[in-house]
C-alpha cells in the first residue's frame, strides 16, 4: 500500500501537532494503524500470503512499542490516542 503525500500530511495534521509532525508518536502509531488495516483486509483475500504476514507481524509490534513508550512517557497522550475509535486500538 502506498499513501501519497497528502494522504500522508492529513494524517500527520489530523493525529499530529501539523503537516510536518512525522516524529511524534501519536502520528506514527495513526499512520501504523491505517497501514495494519490495510495489511489485515489484504490478508483475508489471500490467507496464504506469508510475506504480508510477517510485515504485519512487525507492524503491530512497532506500534505496541509507541503504545509502550506514551505509557511511560505521558499517560494522558496514551488515553487520548486509544480513545480516538477510529484508529481501532485496545487496551
Amino acid at each position: 500500500m502506498h499513501l501519497s503525500n497528502e494522504e500522508k500530511q492529513a494524517i500527520f495534521e489530523k493525529y499530529g501537532q501539523g503537516k510536518t509532525d512525522t516524529g511524534s508518536p501519536e502520528s506514527q502509531i495513526a499512520l501504523f494503524s491505517i497501514r495494519i488495516k490495510h495489511l489485515t483486509e489484504h490478508l483475508k483475500a489471500n490467507h496464504k500470503d506469508h510475506t504480508t504476514a510477517r510485515a504485519l507481524k512487525a507492524l503491530v509490534g512497532q506500534r505496541r512499542s509507541l503504545l509502550d513508550y506514551l505509557i511511560r512517557k505521558d499517560i494522558n497522550r496514551y488515553r487520548a490516542i486509544i480513545a480516538k475509535k477510529e484508529l481501532g486500538i485496545r487496551k
